[in-house]
């Protein structure tokens, strides 16, 4: 089946950046990643699961949250079926535990976390100066 595991997180300073990896790995036949969105999903203490980007397999297309707008920044590298986040001008409130998530079929534009049919295990990223 498929399988997703996050890497690249860590302790930042406010204003800092940081990049997430999500390595897809378990499919069944050849491109078969371009029949995913992959989503980032993050949750902090105290609050609930909010989705941060999607972007598609197959041709790249984004969506962002509003609040991570101009500031984070998804793209895929297909060959390596991995997907990232970069982000910049880290924020305290963007201190979460930070989940990616794929979703076969999906409409990137909808990037609900409630259509993800895998989910990674999170990485942790903590701001603080």
């Amino acid at each position: 089946q498929v399988q997703l595991v996050e890497s690249g997180g860590g302790l930042v300073q406010p204003g800092g950046s940081l990049r997430l990896s999500c390595a897809a790995s378990g499919f069944t036949f050849d491109d078969e990643f371009n029949d995913y969105i992959i989503g980032w999903f993050r949750q902090a203490p105290g609050n609930e699961r909010e989705g941060v980007s999607c972007i598609s397999g197959r041709d790249g297309r984004t969506y962002y949250a509003d609040s991570v707008k101009g500031r984070f920044t998804a793209t895929r590298d297909k060959a390596k079926m991995t997907v990232y986040l970069q982000m910049n001008n880290l924020r305290p409130d963007d201190a979460a535990v930070y989940y990616c998530a794929a979703e076969r079929g999906g409409w990137v534009l909808k990037c609900s976390d409630f259509g993800m049919d895998v989910w990674g295990k999170g990485a942790l990223v903590t701001i603080s100066s």
